[in-house]
């Protein structure tokens, strides 16, 4: 029996990639499949960054096609490839910026700019090119988290260069002031500067930048909104009550200027004592869950009420680099994944495909 691009994507129908829960055809993963006459060849090609899958997806798929009658050698070729999607009606995708996905709630400490920092360095740790921009003018949080000193370089003295830490591209108000200097600015001036901060940077091709939002839904937030082209947002809330109006509130935003919701994450979910293991739903039990169910949202996961991930965001080393195997930063990993499938899942920018359309008197 002959071997054919039609019986080797047969049984690749069969493969199902576990974060999809589709099978690797229907995904669309599978490309340039080649047969010369026992030997097949093809591309399996990711959509989100998925570094710690990949190799066990691509063997399950050279499994399958070896089931196949007079199929000898199989050779794949395993790659990430991240693609532009469509922002709000009105605006375009940056250039060197693919992805941007803002990180909002719509009320302070409930652990939002942990949350955003854990989730660009588990992007960034599944293969995956990150940047981060802190939009917290008042309270600016991520030079501390991401461990990162000095000042950034200009070589023009137009576009910054943004800082790096643990891998991530990053830049914040907190880079060009004093520790101690207070930012007593009107919402124009705030509003400028974050453009400014968003707009004068040199990003270096990034798949995704992750927004770190400043809490509540005023007038900075709305005009980021409108102004900066966000793939999808990201609400964080804890289970407790007057977090969740808020949260909802952040929510209706993002909803009328059209950026999709790609899901919520519940912090504090749960709290476990260190000392006897005894667990308490400090903030409430199941309200993010309640929320999601609700607004028909995707609940990305939960996170618990844990000492360790507060002291090493603050040591400048957040939990996906301080235990990069430990059960925290699985859990940053999964919702990080399922961030990027949400984003995987949307409408591509199409913008960059159609040529000009010039009309001249002939």
């Amino acid at each position: 029996m002959s071997v054919s691009a039609d019986t080797v994507r047969d049984a690749l129908r069969g493969v199902i990639d576990p974060n999809l829960n589709k099978d690797l055809i229907t995904a669309k993963l599978i490309k340039n499949i080649q047969v010369d006459g026992g030997d097949v060849s093809f591309d399996l090609e990711l959509s989100y960054p998925g570094k710690s899958q990949i190799d066990s997806i691509r063997k399950s798929a050279i499994a399958a096609v070896r089931t196949v009658a007079g199929v000898e050698n199989v050779s794949v070729n395993a790659s990430i490839k991240i693609l532009t999607h469509a922002v709000q009606r009105g605006l375009k995708p940056m250039p060197n910026v693919k992805n941007i996905i803002a990180v909002a709630s719509g009320k302070g400490g409930v652990g939002k700019s942990t949350t955003a920092v854990n989730l660009a360095l588990a992007l960034s740790a599944e293969g995956a090119r990150v940047g981060m921009l802190d939009a917290d003018i008042y309270g600016p949080s991520q030079p501390t988290m991401l461990g990162i000193t000095g000042r950034p370089q200009s070589a023009d003295g137009q576009i910054i260069d943004p800082m790096e830490g643990h891998n991530i591209q990053a830049m914040s108000i907190g880079f060009l002031i004093d520790e101690d200097t207070p930012m007593v600015w009107r919402g124009p001036m705030v509003t400028s500067a974050l453009e400014q901060l968003l707009k004068q940077t040199n990003w270096q091709d990034l798949d995704y930048l992750i927004v770190d939002m400043p809490p509540g839904t005023g007038d900075i937030q709305l005009t980021l909104s409108q102004k900066v082209p966000v793939t999808g947002a990201v609400i964080v809330t804890t289970p407790q009550d007057i977090a969740l109006l808020d949260a909802r509130k952040g929510l209706k935003m993002f909803e009328k200027v059209g950026v999709p919701i790609l899901g919520l994450v519940e912090n504090m979910a749960i709290h476990v004592c260190t000392n006897c293991g005894h667990q308490e739903h400090i903030f409430g039990e199941g309200g993010g869950q309640k929320m999601a169910q609700d607004y028909n949202l995707h609940y990305l996961g939960g996170l618990p009420l844990d000492i360790r991930i507060r002291q090493q965001a603050d040591s400048g080393k957040p939990t996906v680099v301080a235990e990069p195997d430990g059960v925290l930063a699985k859990t940053y990993k999964e919702i990080a994944r399922k961030v990027a499938i949400r984003i995987a899942e949307q409408s591509k920018d199409m913008s960059l495909k159609f040529p000009s359309i010039v009309v001249q008197n002939t």
